[in-house]
């Protein structure tokens, strides 16, 4: 049959039950390139053929949300074809119409010439009047079915029509849209009043006028319905109307380029979560990012000083604020010496350096803004750090600080405290302070233990702590702090033929390293704290306790595990001397057998007292006993309690949490040890982040002795009775506008992720960017999501293209959300994660990443199973062939050959899960209709996925982004249509590379 016009290829493709993309391929074949499908009326012809009948031909409306999917025919047409049906009577027509405005009505665009942009305005007042004109036709029905007794179906019609009204009207653009379609209503009317021109062919047929009278018809009509519901969704829907006239009265902030959010994202995470992470993995992250985005090297140096700024102003008052100092101090200037190796061309990095600093002097109210929270000159001090590190030229740096100080605000000057120091000041202090303190702790422990107490009770005082464990995670140095410390803890558990003095040393040194190390353990890691695995070394006694007993951030402990029940005559004997003896005795005392009995001989107190053999008189002077001497011993007791509380039921708890309270609480005596006051603020700091946990899911409160600061700052962020999918929506809409991410909305999303687990995170993140339609804002929310995952991007990478990828491109009800301009983003967001991915430092997963549940390889392999021993079924998976022009009758028919040899796919090491998630992804791609080119072949086609720069040449490092818009015979791959998931990513295997391509 030879096919003449558009509605016998209708009726051609229903008689033969074309399948939708049959019927695209040979509509191609019919109509030749020229007109568009837009003018020959496409839309209109397929809804014509469909609503024939009292119900709609579901055949053919496949065709038509194909069309749309594909982008064959223009939203404007689609919105003018509905419009013109005018049947209201015909209910499942008027749900098919709904159905089909649903998939769109929020995600409005259009491409081509300023007429087609109003014709869209245009069409989209249409559409708004025919949805009034249905709303209303389906409240009359349900008035109707009322009074006969039957409004269950036009109930359900009634709430669909007010819910597509309420979906088109809540769209910021659409209210946009419909205020211009109404400028140009009374542009129209003016123009024709003063005799300037005729009636326009393209006028549309509905009026503002109209749309305000069938609001005020619709108010009427459900103004005597009973369902409060539909009458506060039309209601609403009214004030959305009503406000567009006042659109342009409302102020909105102008989106303009923050900044570079990827580079200060990665600087904020690193510095509030990362101190102690080696400065290489940071430096390549960095690099990665400046390379994809293309930034040039004084304004991504500038990023990097505004990151820093902005966290030290944010960073809460405590460790947190000397941990940012350190990082801002210590840590980037070493960063900034590491990427000057990197620095390639004429301009010297020097240079690059200071050109960096004279854009951030011009930042007047952030430097002041910092210098008000540090109480000095922030600037002065980072000058000179760099300066020193041979960052800047002499002659630069004296420039610089001269226009600081001629720039900075007098006032500032004046309200300088004198008597505080400044936190910059101390931590640039300190760092020389923990090298001499590391040699300190080098000398033989025996032969001066007295000196050696007498520095450790200096570190105790006011922020000493704190300030020297920052400089040392800084610079690298804490691994080995914490080293020496717990051989100074090994070196005082045995005592031998000591006097009371020794004793009381030895018992302070043990007591003073414990309490060192658990809180090093909680302010960096308990990562920090372990020694390199070595089969033939002895554990150390602090390593066992903090592996075995020490509750941590998602960490369960069982009370009744081994590590809790020690010998029974070494129990008895400690319960004897706690309950008898008025205090703890010192001398030959094994103190680490006394913290890991202690928890065996709790309970046996905590029984003792449930059956009321002891009364609360003789649990106050056992708890006094456990804390008087040494704090240590208050620990390890409150480590159990916290274990022994999750266990216990409701009824339960009362006795374990006021044996909590009791040793919480400091001891008012004069028979202590040295520096007693001092170790207790630590320990009650400690004892404060062991009960966080188990007091929340408690819901108990214990009140810890203040020091003034908070001690877990970022700790219980989420509200309380809220989804956390609400949470991570909210989240991520106020980071989006506000283009940045800042140090708590960090933690917030660290949270959830470590709570709702990686595929509901970047699952849900990744449906928030495909709703965006704005151009602008889905290029800065790719950059936010970036930064975002670098939280855990090994694991979101995985998810992202093992998972969630491939369940888009092969689900065709979802194909429409990867247009134009989100699914460009997406496919970039996934360059940008497979490039991170590979060329991340193998083994350096941060202490934040490991605190989380890592999946093993072994994962990977049962998950995405592919045959290693066969090479042959792998090239078949993993490759196809470009130049088979045959159109297959279905995308899963087609077959693909080979375009790597074995000897090449030997080099592609698949036990690597990112390899593994690959392989199968491709043949998704290829399923959706995506052209894989082969090697040979490869020419970057368009550049809508990636940054322009990846596309050209190979970068240095082992992935590179090769974008492909070709399709193999898929219907609208011309001019006027695309299939949506026609940009993908390209996979290939460079020769005797051993590396993929992606």
């Amino acid at each position: 049959m030879k096919v003449v016009n558009l509605k016998q290829a209708i009726l051609q493709a229903w008689k033969e039950r074309w399948s939708d993309y049959q019927w695209a391929i040979n509509m191609k074949k019919f109509f030749p390139k020229g007109a568009t499908w837009d003018i020959l009326n496409l839309a209109e012809a397929l809804l014509e053929q469909a609503m024939i009948g009292p119900s709609p031909n579901p055949l053919i409306l496949s065709y038509l949300k194909y069309a749309i999917s594909s982008q064959m025919v223009s939203y404007s047409s689609v919105l003018t074809a509905i419009s013109k049906f005018d049947d209201f009577s015909r209910d499942l027509c008027v749900q098919a119409l709904l159905d089909i405005m649903d998939m769109f009505c929020d995600r409005l665009s259009c491409h081509g010439k300023a007429e087609e942009c109003i014709g869209l305005c245009r069409a989209l007042l249409s559409a708004l009047h025919w949805l009034l004109r249905c709303t209303a036709a389906s409240a009359e029905q349900l008035q109707e079915g009322l009074e006969a007794s039957t409004p269950v179906t036009g109930e359900k019609q009634l709430a669909l029509c007010l819910q597509c009204l309420e979906k088109t009207l809540s769209s910021t653009k659409n209210r946009a849209l419909l205020h211009i379609a109404k400028l140009e209503e009374a542009s129209l009317h003016t123009s024709q009043g003063l005799g300037q021109g005729g009636t326009r062919a393209n006028q549309p047929t509905a009026s503002w006028t109209a749309i305000e009278h069938s609001f005020l018809k619709l108010g009427e009509i459900l103004a005597n319905l009973s369902n409060i519901q539909l009458r506060s969704q039309a209601e609403q829907c009214g004030t959305l109307f009503r406000s567009i006239p006042t659109m342009l009265s409302v102020h909105s902030e102008q989106l303009h380029k923050t900044g570079f959010p990827t580079v200060h994202a990665l600087v904020l995470l690193e510095g509030t979560m990362n101190l102690t992470g080696e400065t290489q993995p940071l430096v390549e992250q960095l690099m990665m990012a400046k390379r994809m985005q293309h930034i040039p090297t004084p304004l991504f140096v500038l990023e990097i000083w505004k990151a820093c700024f902005v966290g030290l102003i944010e960073s809460p008052e405590g460790t947190q604020e000397l941990k940012w100092t350190a990082f801002t101090y210590l840590k980037i200037p070493q960063v900034l010496v590491k990427l000057k190796k990197y620095s390639h061309g004429d301009r010297d990095f020097t240079e690059d350096v200071n050109c960096a600093f004279e854009y951030l002097l011009k930042l007047t109210p952030l430097l002041d803004k910092a210098d008000q929270r540090c109480n000095c000159d922030c600037t002065n001090f980072l000058l000179q750090e760099c300066n020193k590190q041979g960052l800047l030229s002499e002659a630069n740096f004296a420039n610089l600080v001269a226009k600081r100080t001629a720039d900075r605000d007098p006032q500032l000057k004046s309200s300088e405290n004198a008597n505080i120091q400044p936190n910059p000041g101390l931590i640039l202090r300190a760092e020389p302070t923990v090298t001499n303190i590391l040699k300190t702790m080098d000398a033989d422990h025996s032969k001066s233990p007295e000196g050696l107490l007498g520095v450790l009770g200096h570190m105790l005082s006011g922020k000493s702590l704190d300030l020297l464990l920052a400089a040392a995670a800084a610079t690298g140095k804490l691994k080995s702090f914490a080293r020496k410390f717990i051989n100074l803890n090994e070196f005082t558990t045995h005592g031998s033929g000591e006097g009371t003095k020794t004793a009381s040393v030895r018992a302070l040194l043990f007591d003073i390293s414990f309490l060192m190390l658990c809180h090093v353990a909680q302010t960096y890691g308990s990562e920090v704290i372990l020694s390199e695995s070595s089969s033939e070394a002895e554990v150390p006694f602090f390593e066992t306790w903090m592996q075995t007993c020490m509750p941590e951030e998602g960490k369960i402990l069982n009370p009744d595990h081994p590590c809790f029940r020690p010998d029974s005559t070494k129990v008895e004997s400690l319960v004897a001397l706690l309950n008898n003896s008025s205090e703890m005795k010192l001398v030959q005392m094994k103190w680490h057998e006394a913290c890991l009995s202690i928890s065996a001989a709790i309970l046996e107190i905590l029984n003792a007292w449930e059956n009321g053999v002891l009364a609360f008189e003789s649990i106050q002077k056992i708890t006094d006993n456990i804390k008087g001497k040494v704090c240590s011993l208050a620990v390890c007791a409150v480590a159990w309690l916290v274990a022994h509380v999750r266990m216990l039921g409701l009824d339960e708890r009362e006795k374990s949490l006021q044996m909590i309270r009791q040793l919480a609480g400091p001891l008012y005596s004069e028979n202590t040890l040295q520096f007693y006051n001092e170790r207790v603020v630590i320990m009650n700091s400690i004892l404060e982040h062991m009960c966080a946990d188990v007091l929340q899911q408690t819901a108990t409160q214990i009140k810890f002795p203040s020091t003034g600061v908070d001690t877990m700052p970022y700790w219980n962020l989420l509200p309380p009775k809220r989804p956390i999918k609400e949470v991570l929506m909210d989240i991520f809409a106020k980071v989006l506008e506000k283009g940045w991410v800042d140090s708590r909305s960090i933690h917030i999303l660290d949270t959830l992720l470590h709570m709702g687990g990686v595929y509901w995170f970047c699952n849900n993140l990744i449906k928030e960017l495909l709703k965006e339609t704005r151009k602008e804002y889905t290029l800065r929310a790719v950059e936010l999501l970036y930064s975002i995952f670098c939280l855990d991007m090994q694991q979101v990478t995985l998810v992202l293209l093992g998972h969630i990828l491939p369940g888009l491109l092969t689900d065709s009800s979802k194909w429409h959300t990867l247009m134009d301009p989100p699914g460009t983003a997406l496919a970039k967001l996934a360059v940008w994660c497979a490039l991170s991915s590979y060329s991340s430092h193998k083994g350096q997963a941060s202490s934040r990443q490991k605190k989380r549940h890592r999946e093993d390889i072994e994962d990977y392999i049962s998950l995405f199973p592919v045959e290693d021993m066969q090479p042959s079924k792998l090239m078949r998976l993993l490759s196809s062939n470009e130049d088979d022009a045959n159109i297959l009758s279905s995308p899963t028919d087609r077959s693909m050959n080979s375009s790597l040899s074995a000897s090449q796919l030997h080099t592609v090491n698949m036990r690597d899960p990112l390899n593994r998630v690959l392989a199968p992804l491709f043949p998704s791609l290829t399923c959706a209709g995506i052209s894989l080119a082969s090697p040979l072949h490869s020419q970057p086609v368009s550049a809508h996925f990636l940054h322009p720069g990846l596309a050209h040449g190979r970068p240095p490092h082992p992935v590179r982004a090769v974008v492909h818009g070709g399709v193999c015979g898929l219907p609208g791959a011309g001019q006027q249509g695309q299939h949506p998931a026609v940009h993908a990513l390209h996979h290939r295997v460079g020769a005797g590379e051993g590396v993929c391509y992606v």
